[in-house]
């Protein structure tokens, strides 16, 4: 959900585990960025897998964002819930408001197509 070619995950050997950090790097506007957050909660049974993290002070938002895939056994449905809660943080990102908004709906939009892609090339 994250390897989106302008969007990865830097640390991907990771663990996602309580208190464990997630690197995020990104590419816009011609420009590379590290942004930091922290995983609040983790989820992993047979029907749903996920995490919930926080934004770090090294992060151009501050908020929280919840990632959770979802199997329904009785239909064999699976959704995916993306959720994000931020504000601007750093002086560019409160500067560029819209620009930010902009990025913030590009990744939810690129992110359910991957895992869209990924669910289709593996069933």
């Amino acid at each position: 959900m994250f390897d989106l070619g302008w969007v990865r995950v830097v640390n991907t050997a990771a663990p996602i585990a309580v208190n464990q950090v997630v690197a995020v790097e990104v590419h816009s506007l011609g420009l590379w960025s590290v942004n930091l957050s922290r995983i609040l909660e983790a989820v992993d049974s047979k029907t749903r897998f996920g995490f919930l993290y926080s934004t770090t002070a090294h992060h151009v938002e501050q908020g929280e964002e919840t990632f959770l895939l979802r199997f329904e056994p009785e239909t064999g449905e699976v959704s995916y819930e993306l959720e994000a809660i931020s504000r601007p943080r750093h002086v560019l990102a409160k500067a560029g408001y819209a620009v930010t908004r902009y990025f913030q709906h590009r990744f939810a939009r690129d992110s359910h197509r991957r895992l869209h892609q990924a669910v289709t090339l593996n069933s």
